[in-house]
């Protein structure tokens, strides 16, 4: 489609759909990508706010002759999801649990609905959805049924005669053909069909001769296996299947309709589980054992080897919940359901007994509480994200989920290793043993002529060996473009063109999702990676050790999992989680910025790209993503990098300069800080400044303390003659709750240390990465390595107590300054005020007693672990809880904006924490190291939240459970700093100041 020709579209599109309408170069880039090796950029994009939306957005297509791709979470491994095409995007909001009816165990969901959406409501009922994939946090009901999907609980289907696939949960679908024929299709032709004219009876006609003329072929051509996703699903055409229309449709992979509705089959969901995980020496002995132990009529039956925990160790991944797992270098998890929980243990242990009493047993552990199990899916279901070492070992999806009865898994996978050693690959072995699907993530190498020769000449060897089983090229992906290549050789030419016309019934235009699964692109064409794929290197300030010095190599390192689309759990993409926009996840930035580097699509003016600007807006650089994302993209770091040069020779928005020089302000401020104060929260003067700075008027932000923490310091007789440990002076401790260092340093010299403080203006420069003022953050680095370089070289420990200050030490001090010896060694001699009081021998932590809420940090979370922090508590006697609170929202400076940073802010901090903390007993405490932490849950909630340093205090001075009511002595809800605002309006000072080269 030509550019006028596009722009007519999107006119017409935008005068028709009540949704939005996405026609711009950075919305196209940003769906050119999904979970795949593939990559076409569309013609446009859509998001329906309705059904209604998605017939209207497809009758002006039809009009334009525009084909038409729906999509879900985008995460497909075998390139179904990407075309050169108009997307349907049902996942921000055609995504409701429309009805579910537990007595006729049925459900009725709209395509864009999550699966543990849908799981979750029919769990209150004792009921689950069965195909549930890896992914199940965050795939969609219409991707499944494109798909066709299965997942490790489709064992559990199979027990109630259902099959254990999403075909075999359909009931009904409520399809919209491309020209504009919405049909409720289902068995039999009940839903609708049958007699009289019209292109749905026409439909229905045609289909049931397909199924007559072919009917022989596909009962002789079709493997008997429960994992057969290949081809479309002819079989249920066949009079014995029920001539059922709607589950011919579920794996066609958008090419033949778009999905509006579902009505699916639930089953029973025992009331209690246990896990019994086998381990194995090889997972070809695990394999053995499967045909077994599905003997047993265990409710899901998976497996893994070695090369899934030794790829999670080189990217540092889940230590504790592998530690869990038995001896082995293969394992199989065997889930077992019952009534009560000593009937699940009593099916596990008769279990192990019977794979225990015989020579070369497995070892066996018998998982029995919800802790433990969760620990071991974990891994399980971390393995997909978990199988490449970005820049070490590189795996890529295409053969993906080949699948064979389940009698014969071992010995194929015998013969499937001799054809990886054949071509000198290597793969990361998991699947769902159960049903003989195995998936593997194999090293090609896709970079060069020679590779791309490999990798067709291994696809062609290794689908002639799935074949020779009686397997399936598909057992839960789909063909896509990978599969399509071979799909005539596993069904013959007569069944291949039976499925060319299966899809001229449903789309005779041809107009659905083209050149998928049927005439399908070749096998390597539109490879995002390819001997073609020449990526810009840009000069950049920080260094990418991780990635080679390559910040083009940095945006490769997401697949697309999709793992950051998660709307409940974890931290990463809080922003994605308030808004439910593609380009608000860590893997629509990280494609953005890929495509940026690439320069077709978006970037031709290199940094100056604002799709990525737009994008990155809204990253609260809260660092979820570099642990949360199983390869650690970092878009914290790749957003400092890009406002660096975007703000290259610009002037930086207000909140810029109040907020990235707090350093700075906090400095003058306290030489007149009672009059900073009235100012700042005294109108009119208040209310001009916020507005002139660009900050929340619903904000009070933090006092200035008199005196600072240093100012006190310093007049104190200096203390403790014990072992010297140095106290970071940050900013925020430093100048606006100084209580917190205070009582940091009661605590290390009641455990015996000495405790010194630099003397001097240093900041680690922790809100400069917000606003991308590198050149200024590496001059501060500088400043704190040379005056903590002797310190630092005669083994001293440095004790930091904002989270956030301490991630720049383990964090961006390295990446910005590479080979530096004395940051080597402040990165490895920082630590937490809980790690060295923990360590401290000798010391014992005096009891307090009662109950704690405790919120991590983000930054800690991500880089440093919340587990010191917590054992210290737990060691004062606490009983502590820490939720999955996630992000509080603040974050830094980006909660203080106005407009759309303090309202996404706000969102993030109600999803969980604030709920929490409200919900929290008056009496508890409410712990959170982190400054905005506590700011936030004081602006949102007006309770007080304490520093794990001043719970301390509180133990040592006896002073009971209640808190003091200020711990610094000074009111806490305050003014603004005002200081700074001042500094705003004098802009040519400002940009002297703050200017990047």
């Amino acid at each position: 489609m030509t550019p006028p020709e596009a722009r007519s579209l999107a006119r017409d599109l935008a005068a028709r759909v009540q949704g939005e309408v996405r026609f711009d170069a950075g919305s196209r880039a940003l769906y050119a990508h999904d979970l795949s090796i593939y990559r076409q950029v569309p013609i446009g994009v859509v998001v329906p706010r309705d059904a209604e939306d998605a017939v209207a957005a497809v009758e002006v297509c039809r009009r334009h002759e525009a084909p038409v791709l729906p999509r879900g979470a985008g995460t497909s491994l075998v390139g179904q999801c990407t075309n050169a095409a108009v997307v349907l995007d049902f996942s921000k909001s055609v995504n409701a649990v429309l009805e579910l009816d537990p007595d006729a165990r049925l459900a009725r969901v709209e395509p864009g609905v999550i699966c543990d959406q849908l799981k979750a409501e029919a769990e209150a009922h004792g009921l689950t959805y069965g195909p549930d994939p890896a992914t199940h946090a965050w795939c969609t009901a219409g991707g499944m049924v494109g798909n066709n999907s299965c997942g490790v609980h489709s064992v559990l289907a199979e027990l109630y005669g259902q099959g254990p696939r999403t075909s075999d949960q359909v009931e009904e679908l409520t399809v919209l053909t491309y020209d504009g024929h919405v049909l409720r299709v289902g068995r039999n032709g009940d839903a609708g069909a049958a007699a009289g004219g019209g292109r749905e009876a026409e439909i229905h006609r045609r289909l049931r001769e397909l199924g007559e003329r072919y009917g022989d072929l596909v009962r002789e051509r079709y493997p008997d296996i429960p994992r057969r996703v290949s081809g479309y699903n002819l079989d249920d055409l066949l009079p014995e299947r029920g001539f059922h229309v709607a589950r011919s449709l579920v794996g066609s992979e958008g090419t033949c309709a778009v999905v509006l509705e579902a009505t699916l089959r639930l089953v029973e969901w025992p009331p209690a589980r246990v896990l019994l995980v086998a381990g194995y020496p090889d997972h070809f002995a695990a394999a053995d054992d499967v045909p077994g132990v599905l003997a047993h009529r265990p409710i899901g039956l998976e497996g893994f080897d070695a090369s899934v925990t030794e790829t999670m160790e080189g990217l540092g991944l889940f230590r504790r919940e592998r530690a869990v797992l038995p001896d082995g270098r293969a394992w199989l998890l065997v889930e077992l359901g019952g009534a009560t929980r000593d009937d699940a243990v009593e099916q596990a242990e008769a279990l192990a007994r019977e794979l225990g009493g015989r020579a070369g047993a497995p070892s066996l552990a018998v998982m029995a509480t919800e802790e433990e199990q969760a620990m071991v899916w974990l891994v399980r279901e971390s393995a997909l994200g978990a199988s490449r070492l970005p820049g070490k070992f590189e795996t890529w999806p295409s053969f993906e989920d080949s699948a064979v009865h389940p009698s014969r898994l071992g010995d194929y996978l015998r013969d499937f290793k001799k054809v990886l050693d054949r071509h000198g690959l290597r793969c990361v072995y998991f699947g769902h043993y159960g049903q003989g699907c195995v998936h593997c993530r194999i090293n090609f190498d896709l970079r060069s002529r020679e590779g791309l020769a490999t990798f067709r000449r291994f696809l062609d060897e290794a689908s002639e060996l799935v074949l020779s089983y009686g397997g399936s090229l598909s057992g839960e992906h789909g063909d896509g473009q990978a599969h399509a290549h071979h799909l005539e050789r596993m069904f013959g030419p007569e069944l291949v063109d039976a499925f060319r016309e299966f899809k001229r019934i449903w789309d005779p235009d041809w107009k659905m999702n083209p050149g998928k699964l049927v005439d399908a692109y070749a096998v390597d064409e539109n490879l995002r990676i390819s001997p073609d794929y020449r990526p810009r290197r840009l000069a950049t300030y920080f260094s990418f050790p991780e990635d080679g010095g390559s910040f083009a190599a940095a945006t490769e390192r997401c697949f697309g999992m999709g793992k950051c689309r998660r709307v409940e759990g974890g931290t990463m993409c809080p922003s994605f989680m308030a808004t439910r926009e593609e380009a608000h996840t860590t893997r629509g930035r990280a494609h953005l910025l890929f495509e940026l580097v690439r320069g077709e699509v978006i970037g031709r003016d290199g940094w100056r790209e604002e799709a990525v600007k737009e994008a990155l807006d809204l990253c609260l650089a809260c660092k979820g993503c570099k642990a949360d994302c199983p390869v650690s993209v970092d878009i914290a770091t790749y957003k400092a990098e890009f406002l660096a040069h975007w703000y290259e020779r610009r002037l930086r928005p207000p909140a810029a300069y109040a907020m990235g020089l707090i350093d700075v302000w906090a400095r003058l401020a306290a030489h007149a800080p009672g009059l900073v104060n009235f100012l700042g929260r005294t109108e009119p003067f208040a209310g001009t400044m916020k507005r002139a700075a660009g900050l929340a008027p619903e904000r009070d932000l933090p006092a200035f303390a008199s005196p600072t923490f240093t100012e006190w310091f310093r007049g104190r007789e200096p203390r403790g003659g014990g072992s010297e440990v140095i106290l970071w002076p940050d900013t925020f401790s430093n100048h606006f709750h100084p209580g917190v260092a205070r009582a940091a340093v009661e605590a290390l010299e009641a455990a015996g240390f000495a405790v010194r403080v630099p003397v001097g203006p240093l900041c680690c420069g922790r809100p400069l990465y917000d606003f991308g003022m590198l050149d200024r953050a590496r001059r501060y680095l500088r400043r704190v390595l040379e005056t903590l370089g002797p310190a630092l070289r005669s083994g001293a420990r440095v004790v930091v107590l904002e989270p956030s200050c301490l991630a720049v030490f383990k964090d961006e001090l390295g990446n910005l300054l590479p080979g530096d010896a004395d940051a080597r060694r402040l990165r490895e001699q920082s630590m937490l005020l809980s790690e060295l009081l923990l360590a401290a021998g000798g010391w014992e932590a005096p009891a307090l007693g009662g109950a704690a809420l405790h919120h991590g940090h983000c930054h800690q979370k991500a880089l440093l672990g919340t587990e010191p922090d917590e054992e210290l508590l737990a060691r004062l006697g606490l009983d502590v809880q820490t939720p999955d609170t996630g992000c509080c929202g603040l974050a830094g400076s980006f909660g203080y904006e106005r407009g759309d940073h303090y309202e996404v802010s706000m969102k993030v901090g109600e999803r969980v924490l604030l709920p929490a903390v409200r919900a929290a007993p008056p009496e508890a405490l409410v712990v959170a190291s982190g400054f905005s932490c506590r700011q936030q849950i004081a602006h949102a909630t007006n309770r007080r939240a304490l520093h794990v340093a001043e719970v301390v205090q509180l133990a040592l001075r006896g002073a009971g459970h209640a808190p003091p009511p200020d711990v610094d002595g000074r009111p806490r809800r305050a003014g603004l700093l005002a200081a700074g605002v001042v500094a705003v309006g004098g802009a040519v000072a400002a940009r002297a100041l703050t200017r990047s080269r």
